[in-house]
């Protein structure tokens, strides 16, 4: 009897193991099919994160920049607004850095201390060889230069580079001047261009308007040691009122295009070409496809994957055509295939309030939009967050 009982239980046993055996081995089927599924939707996952936020002295944390290093480290510029959100308030310069795609930053380093008046407009490029280039303005009254050779940790003596603003004033008597903002561009044959704007207002006080206001380049062909003017590319007049705020992007035939921000009541976005990015502008004609909330915006250029291929272009900006009284809402990335001629793709990244943006693309496609919106405060009290996708979400778009 004594040996029945024995032999029952080993079966018994050997039964459970079999049935662990079996579970283990189904939750492991099930764990690499949930592995393979986020795999293959990953490219559809659209994550945000905050970076920004108001906080002690800062009221607001408003005009964003960002860039990827040679490295693959994001930096996340903006201006820290002391007591109020005023474009006249004072400023600290701000820079946070990610070294793992946005997941966590450090934490938030002054890179041009307040003064009286602002300091604003961070306007960075990534060059070729791994430099970190910014220039920034006080008081809408001088430019500076400061540039990293270590990934943006630390920085050089910041540089007066007004002069080179200086030499629009025979032709352009201007009281305001800005760079930017939002990242700039070194151009294939090692030019650093610049978009700037510039204001010759009737109304100087208490502080001086941004208006009337003109579009030009400045430039740089020593890798930022001197900086000189570029040609006027555009002057308030009754076709284009008081064009500003630019980015540019340099084009696969070596063009450079300039996407201008105005408040011009057709309200779409306007654009000219250089070959060079200084001289020879084209008349600005406006983009039928590019609604202008009269807000800035981000352009930007990813190379393309294969070495016959087209690069393709992402615009990002606030499309409210649809919204009444067009606010700073429904922050849209969109795609060209055909070098900025046609947006056949768009995809919503915030549909609340949504300002100003910039944007950056990791080698792998990863595309980064760090944008102004609200989180603890409301109207202009900005907070900056960060949207992460795949250029795959919009490439394998049914909108192309």
């Amino acid at each position: 009897m004594s040996i029945l009982v024995k032999q029952y239980v080993k079966l018994i046993s050997t039964g459970k193991c079999l049935l662990m055996i079996f579970i283990g081995s189904f939750l492991l089927m099930v764990i690499n099919s949930c592995k393979t599924t986020q795999s293959l939707s990953a490219g559809n996952r659209i994550d945000s994160s905050l970076v920004f936020s108001p906080e002690g002295q800062y009221a607001s944390l408003r005009i964003p920049s960002l860039v990827i290093t040679k490295k693959g480290t994001l930096l996340a510029f903006a201006e820290g607004r002391i007591g109020t959100a005023s474009d006249w308030s004072e400023m600290d310069l701000l820079l946070k850095r990610s070294e793992d795609g946005g997941n966590t930053w450090g934490s938030a380093v002054i890179i041009a201390a307040k003064k009286k008046g602002p300091t604003s407009n961070a306007t960075p490029i990534i060059g070729n060889d791994g430099t970190i280039h910014l220039l920034y303005q006080r008081d809408y009254a001088n430019a500076y230069y400061t540039f990293s050779k270590d990934d943006g940790k630390t920085w050089s003596e910041h540089t007066d580079i007004t002069y080179a603003f200086d030499a629009f004033k025979p032709e352009y008597d201007w009281k305001v001047l800005a760079p930017g903002p939002g990242h700039s561009i070194q151009l294939k044959n090692g030019r650093l261009v610049v978009p700037v704007w510039l204001s010759d207002p009737n109304k100087l006080v208490p502080h001086r308007s941004h208006g009337p206001s003109c579009v030009a380049t400045i430039y740089s062909d020593d890798q930022g040691k001197t900086w000189k003017r570029g040609d006027i590319v555009a002057n308030n007049s009754p076709e284009l009122k008081d064009p500003n705020e630019s980015m540019a992007v340099q084009l696969d035939d070596g063009r450079v295009m300039l996407h201008m921000r105005t408040p011009d009541a057709k309200r779409l976005k306007a654009v000219s070409y250089s070959p060079d990015g200084a001289t020879n502008w084209t008349k600005p004609v406006f983009d039928e496809e590019l609604f202008e909330p009269v807000c800035m915006s981000s352009l930007i250029k990813v190379p393309a994957r294969k070495k016959s291929g087209t690069s393709i272009l992402l615009f990002s900006n606030p499309d409210s055509r649809s919204i009444p009284k067009n606010p700073r809402k429904n922050l849209t990335v969109k795609l060209s295939y055909d070098q900025g001629q046609s947006w056949p793709v768009q995809k919503v990244l915030n549909e609340g309030p949504s300002g100003y943006s910039d944007m950056a693309v990791g080698p792998d496609g990863t595309v980064y939009c760090l944008y102004e919106t609200n989180t603890v405060g409301t109207g202009w009290n900005y907070s900056l967050m960060l949207k992460k996708f795949h250029l795959d979400m919009l490439t394998k778009s049914k909108s192309r």
